[in-house]
């Protein structure tokens, strides 16, 4: 259909299998695995529910009968119980046992919990595959010098692969953040309508070791090792807020990257991989527009700002539970995984073709390091005999005017032909030019690359080897 409107996160950017844990199958598949194990538990705790009703259930749990929940829906308006009527449609002999002491956010919360895991894992899987082929380039390119830039003004050089390591360092740190909330991932579990677990507790006829036991054997058949031990109705809306918190943070270093790679292509020095077919501008047919890097830019930015909706629901929840997060929730979070899933791939799509020209990096090498020699110029000068102080203002006046020729007349920066012309600094032109040598003032850039890589990300990726295939972007 062309005539509603459609999520591009859907129909140009993310990847089909993101789509699909946020897809309405995925969830309404999940609510039925929730409501099989609250039933499997309540049996093996003794309450009347039967293998049979059990199976029943089971022989159901993926073919979801849409439709019947659709009309069940427009009747009830309430889309937990149209669910659980439409189930019951199919297993007639497990309709009253099906959702038995729960309220809708046992489904709706644990199952929001379940796919934001499971988004976390993927999206883990896609940042080390970044990391990784920023890596191999940081290892190519370890010691070929390049002009480094603090405030975009030239500045001591470093090299290519010196930087490309500080792009990994920032998804390292996003690694860390994301293990750390993966790791603090619990169910809701059964808590019933404000937490109390009260209806539990009368089903079990007041014996609380086996409402614990429920919430405990609950989480386990979904694959968890433990639930919050107090909640409202609700899991901590906090958990959202932390979630997509650390996404913003991916968001952040894709877009640190994707700024710091346009520069570099509009200097002409390195630039995002280009197709043979792809056209730069409708209208300048020249140009090789930095596309993929301008959208991580735009998909980040939505990222970072919709970190706040979480963060602002959480703050506004009251007591034990209210309902002006669900709609919310129901856009925030997916969109969040969504345009960090196409983040990445693109991230990697760019990681991946990086192209160098060394010859551009040189020549802008060269016009600025006659200013960042003039230290080495003075000590050797001085060695020859010269005077320290004497020869520091020489260079400080001709630093000025060498500057200011460049900035006013446009003409190259004649530095070191005024100072090679002074006899008081007793330097040939062979001696300036040895002083030149880029590799001189790169400091310990390439040994950085080398101690980073075989010290931090080596043993990184040794210890998550690929375990997800990396789809291409789609647009």
């Amino acid at each position: 259909m062309h005539d509603r409107y459609e999520n591009p996160l859907c129909s140009r950017y993310a990847s089909d299998v993101m789509q699909e844990l946020f897809s309405p199958d995925r969830k309404f598949k999940t609510w039925r695995q929730l409501w099989i194990a609250l039933a499997e538990t309540e049996r093996e705790l003794g309450l009347p529910v039967s293998a049979e009703q059990i199976a029943e259930l089971k022989a159901h749990a993926d073919t979801i009968n849409y439709e019947a929940a659709e009309r069940h829906e427009a009747r009830v308006r309430h889309d937990v119980m149209a669910h659980v009527h439409a189930y019951g449609d199919q297993c007639p002999s497990a309709r009253g046992i099906i959702h038995l002491g729960a309220t809708s956010c046992y489904v709706g919360d644990n199952t929001d919990l379940i796919l934001m895991a499971e988004g976390l894992k993927l999206l883990r899987s896609r940042i080390l595959a970044v990391i990784r082929s920023l890596s191999a380039f940081a290892a190519r390119t370890r010691d070929l010098p390049t002009l480094g830039f603090t405030h975009f003004q030239p500045a001591q050089p470093v090299t290519v692969g010196k930087r490309a390591t500080l792009w990994i360092q920032d998804l390292m740190l996003d690694l860390d953040d994301l293990d750390h909330v993966l790791g603090s991932f619990r169910l809701l579990g059964s808590k019933g309508t404000t937490g109390t677990q009260a209806s539990f507790l009368a089903l079990f006829g007041g014996d609380h070791e086996k409402v614990k036991e429920l919430d405990r054997r609950v989480a386990a058949r979904l694959g968890f090792a433990a639930v919050f031990a107090v909640t409202g109705q609700t899991y901590p809306r906090k958990m959202d807020s932390r979630v997509l918190g650390v996404l913003s943070g991916i968001a952040q270093s894709a877009h640190k990257f994707s700024n710091d790679l346009r520069l570099l292509q509009h200097l002409k020095e390195v630039e995002e991989p280009f197709g043979k077919d792809q056209i730069g501008s409708s209208a300048m047919a020249y140009k090789r527009n930095p596309m993929r890097s301008e959208r991580v830019a735009a998909l980040a930015r939505h990222v970072i700002a919709n970190s706040l909706n979480p963060a602002i629901t959480a703050a506004g929840q009251w007591f034990e539970r209210t309902l002006d997060d669900s709609a919310n929730k129901r856009i925030a979070i997916p969109e969040a995984f969504l345009a960090v899933d196409a983040v990445l791939l693109l991230y990697r799509s760019i990681a991946e073709g990086l192209v160098v020209y060394p010859t551009v990096i040189l020549r802008h090498l060269r016009d600025e390091l006659p200013f960042m020699a003039t230290e080495n110029i003075l000590m050797e000068a001085v060695k020859r005999g010269g005077d320290r102080q004497a020869l520091h203002e020489k260079i400080r006046q001709y630093s000025m005017e060498a500057g200011r020729r460049i900035k006013e007349d446009g003409q190259p920066n004649d530095l070191l032909e005024r100072i090679g012309a002074d006899p008081a600094f007793a330097l040939s032109a062979q001696d300036l030019d040895r002083l030149l040598d880029p590799t001189d003032y790169i400091g310990r850039a390439p040994e950085q690359v080398d101690e980073f890589l075989t010290g931090q990300v080596e043993p990184l990726l040794a210890f998550n080897p690929e375990s997800v295939v990396m789809e291409e972007p789609r647009v």
